[in-house]
């Protein structure tokens, strides 16, 4: 019986290399042909040569490293000033997605303005839609048409399609409905992002269903799982909207007193509950709502708090710095609240916030936990949303009025129409802000950030 002799190897040359190389050359299969699937290790010219084994060592080590390091990146935003991506996407859409026009070039990255022009073509094609939901696609519908707006209105829409989809879902075979479910959802929020950019509260929702998702027990039956997260999207509408709201208006009618002026922007519906709520209750104080086009959306709110019988004051935008010397408080509503204590608003926020900083007015900002997020931001042109361009330039009335309609076709083309739907108020002119966890500091923001996500995450 003979036993292999372990020889420590010599060092090999280069020559060396080179010769065993062409070795394996003649050697293989098919002769010359066959050397092109052979690669040679990589070599460096004044040193020894590196072995292919030793770096595919390596890049085995590195590589799980890297695809953890992708995982908690964000996904990147889609940049419409991109030629190549947008090409992509259009060719994805499920819209029909003309040329915008005369685009300002600080904000061509944004997403261009859907109108309701679109949905013709978009009903249409709902035959096509093999696994679009129909709740769903009508939400779809109301985000286009714009019949349904604010934060918390399109929230509890899309909430509640995703809750019609799991209860009509059936797990198909040979897939795990964790998986399935996972990328049905997905595929519903493309759509919902085609027909309109989803807001930040929207997407806060989306990631705590998701998480609800991965985390059912692989022990349920199929209607016992979707049982559970029906039930999950319940309490989620139940206390981080409803009760929410409730407990905002009782903390924030501690602070209005009898013969305040408060002034208000735009619409917002948890400021709407505030000064109804302190109407209720016996407190007597003046309203002074301030509105601005194309929205005009404070005329609405200004209808339906002279129908609960409340004192009011209506102005526009421009006007508010005559108004101002007679404000005590001023409360304002938010789409959401960064990390480092900027509000993301109805655009002409800022400006209110300014002007009653500069008059030493407290600027009570009230919003839901559910509406903050992690991101931080400094202006409001690296995100934005824009609105019809074609608005700014109706005035409403009996018969509208169109004041660009006499401009000829070449004046048309030199002229840019910029309609922004939101901007970025910073923290300084915010005094206090109010939430269902507290009244706190712009500075606190963070800390609610890492609680509520440890707390909606594990719901």
């Amino acid at each position: 019986m003979s036993f292999p002799i372990l020889m420590k190897p010599l060092p090999l040359s280069l020559k060396d290399f080179n010769f065993i190389a062409e070795a394996n050359k003649s050697n293989a299969p098919g002769g010359a042909a066959s050397s092109k699937s052979v690669k040679q290790p990589p070599q460096k010219k004044d040193g020894p040569p590196v072995a292919s084994s030793v770096a595919a060592s390596e890049r085995g080590v590195d590589r799980p490293v890297e695809k953890e390091r992708k995982k908690d990146l964000p996904p990147p935003r889609m940049q419409f000033d991109d030629e190549s991506r947008v090409g992509k996407a259009k060719r994805r859409s499920l819209l029909n997605q003309p040329e915008a026009r005369n685009r300002v070039e600080l904000f061509r990255h944004l997403p261009p303005h859907k109108n309701g022009s679109q949905l013709p073509y978009l009903e249409s094609k709902f035959f096509e839609l093999h696994e679009m939901h129909p709740s769903v696609y009508k939400v779809g519908l109301q985000y286009l048409t714009g019949d349904t707006s604010g934060g918390n209105a399109r929230c509890i829409a899309m909430l509640q399609a995703f809750q019609e989809a799991i209860r009509d879902y059936s797990t198909p075979p040979e897939k795990t409905l964790n998986r399935d479910l996972t990328s049905k959802i997905g595929g519903f929020v493309s759509f919902l992002i085609e027909c309109r950019p989803l807001s930040m509260s929207m997407g806060n929702a989306i990631r705590f269903l998701k998480s609800r998702i991965a985390r059912l027990p692989l022990t349920l039956s199929e209607s016992e799982a979707k049982a559970a997260l029906c039930s999950d999207i319940d309490r989620f509408i139940n206390e981080k909207i409803v009760l929410a709201d409730k407990v905002i208006l009782r903390h924030a009618a501690t602070k209005i007193r009898d013969g305040d002026v408060l002034l208000t922007y735009g619409s917002s519906c948890v400021v709407e509950m505030i000064l109804l709520y302190a109407h209720e209750i016996g407190k007597q104080f003046r309203v002074v709502v301030v509105d601005s086009r194309p929205m005009l959306e404070g005329q609405k709110l200004l209808r339906r708090l002279v129908a609960k019988g409340l004192s009011c004051t209506y102005t526009q935008l421009n006007a508010i710095s005559y108004v101002m010397h007679e404000v005590t408080r001023v409360f304002l509503g938010a789409s959401s609240i960064f990390s480092n204590g900027t509000v993301y608003s109805r655009v002409g926020t800022a400006p209110v916030a300014m002007v009653a900083h500069a008059f030493h007015v407290p600027v009570l900002v009230c919003c839901e936990a559910y509406k903050f997020h992690e991101r931080v931001q400094l202006d409001s042109i690296c995100f934005n949303e824009l609105g019809d361009p074609d608005a700014v330039s109706k005035v409403p009335g009996r018969v509208d009025v169109n004041y660009l309609d006499n401009l000829t076709d070449k004046q048309k083309e030199n002229l840019q129409l910029l309609n922004l739907k939101y901007d970025a108020t910073p923290s300084d002119y915010i005094s206090v802000i109010v939430t269902d966890y507290g009244m706190i500091p712009p500075t606190s923001v963070p800390v609610i950030v890492r609680e509520y996500r440890k707390e909606y995450l594990l719901i």
